[in-house]
C-alpha cells in the first residue's frame, strides 16, 4: 500500500499533459561547462538524441507571475545538446511545484534503473537494439542485459534502488533471492552505501537456504547458522557505530565551518598576520593553508 501511495504522489507532481516549449523560454539553474561537453556521458547523451531522439523529456516548472517562462529542474545536458544542435523547442514535463533540490536528489538519470526504463521506452518507440547500442556506444549484449534488468526483481526493490548506481551483476545476485530477502539486502546496501557485486554476493552467501529461490538452493553454498549469527552480530555493531557517527556529523561539520570562517577573518587582519609571522610562523602557515583549501572548495 505504501509503494502505491508514493506512486500516486509522483503522478500528482506533474501537470496532466506535456508541453512543447521554445528553448528561449526555459531558464537554466546552472551552466554546462566545456569540460562536461567533452565528457563520455555528454557524448553518449548526444549520440542517443541523434539516433532515437529525446526519450526522457526535460522537467520544468512555471515561473510564478510569468506564464511564458519556465525554470529547468532536470535535463541540463539534454537542453544544452539541443541548443548546440540548433533546435528551437522541446517537449517537457511540467512540474506543479518548484522542487529542484528534492527532485534531483530523488531521481538520477544515469541511475541503473532509470537507464533500463529509458531503453524500454526507446524499444517501445520502435528503436532497434542495434541502434540503441550505437547510440549509447555499448555492445548489443549490454543492451539486452539492461533490457532484462528487472526480471525477477520485486517492485519494492525497484523503488529502493531507482536512483542508485548499481552494477548489473548486483541485480543478478538479487534475482537469486526471494522478494522479502531482496528487500532486506537492498536496505542493507543503502544503509552501508555499498552496491558492488562482491558485496551483494557476500550478502547472498549469508542468506539462509529457505530465502533463496528454489533453483539456487543447490548451487549456492550458504553459511552455517553459527556463521550467520556471528555476521549478524558484527553487522549490528557496525550499524550502531555508523549511526553514532552520522548523528555527530552535522554538529562536527558546523563547528568546522565556524572555525574555518573565524580563521579566515583572522588572516584578513594585517596586525594579526604580522604578529603571527613574527612569533608563531608555523601557525600562520597552517592558517594560510586552511584558507587556501576553503577558497579552492
Amino acid at each position: 500500500m505504501g509503494s502505491g501511495n508514493r506512486h500516486r504522489k509522483v503522478k500528482l507532481a506533474f501537470e496532466a499533459t506535456s508541453l512543447r516549449i521554445p528553448l528561449a523560454d526555459i531558464i537554466t539553474i546552472r551552466e554546462v561547462q566545456n569540460a562536461v561537453r567533452k565528457s563520455l556521458k555528454y557524448g553518449q547523451i548526444a549520440a542517443s538524441i541523434r539516433e532515437v531522439g529525446i526519450i526522457e523529456p526535460p522537467v520544468v516548472v512555471r515561473i510564478q507571475g510569468d506564464d511564458d517562462q519556465y525554470r529547468l529542474l532536470d535535463g541540463h545536458l539534454r537542453l544544452d545538446i539541443l541548443k548546440e544542435r540548433g533546435d528551437k523547442d522541446v517537449v517537457c514535463l511540467v512540474a506543479t511545484d518548484d522542487e529542484a533540490i528534492t527532485y534531483n536528489k530523488r531521481i538520477s538519470r544515469m541511475a541503473t534503473v532509470q537507464e533500463h526504463r529509458m531503453i524500454l521506452r526507446a524499444l517501445e518507440k520502435g528503436a532497434s537494439e542495434e541502434r540503441l547500442a550505437r547510440a549509447l556506444n555499448v555492445n548489443i549484449g549490454s543492451i539486452r542485459d539492461k533490457r532484462r534488468l528487472l526480471d525477477g526483481i520485486c517492485s519494492e526493490v525497484v523503488q529502493l534502488l531507482q536512483d542508485r548506481i548499481v552494477p548489473i551483476n548486483t541485480f543478478r545476485e538479487l534475482k537469486k533471492l526471494r522478494p522479502l530477502r531482496q528487500i532486506e539486502v537492498a536496505d542493507t546496501m543503502i544503509a552501508m552505501n555499498r552496491y558492488s557485486w562482491p558485496y551483494a554476493r557476500s550478502l547472498v552467501a549469508a542468506t539462509p537456504q529457505n530465502q533463496l529461490v528454489s533453483e539456487q538452493r543447490k548451487s549456492i553454498r550458504g553459511l552455517s547458522d553459527e556463521q550467520i549469527e556471528h555476521m549478524e552480530r558484527e553487522a549490528t555493531n557496525v550499524d550502531r557505530e555508523f549511526r553514532m557517527i552520522e548523528q555527530s556529523f552535522g554538529v562536527d561539520h558546523l563547528d568546522l565551518v565556524l572555525a574555518t570562517g573565524y580563521i579566515c577573518r583572522l588572516i584578513e587582519n594585517v596586525r594579526i598576520v604580522h604578529h603571527l609571522a613574527k612569533h608563531h610562523p608555523e601557525l600562520l602557515a597552517e592558517f594560510q593553508r586552511i584558507v587556501q583549501l576553503r577558497n579552492a572548495a
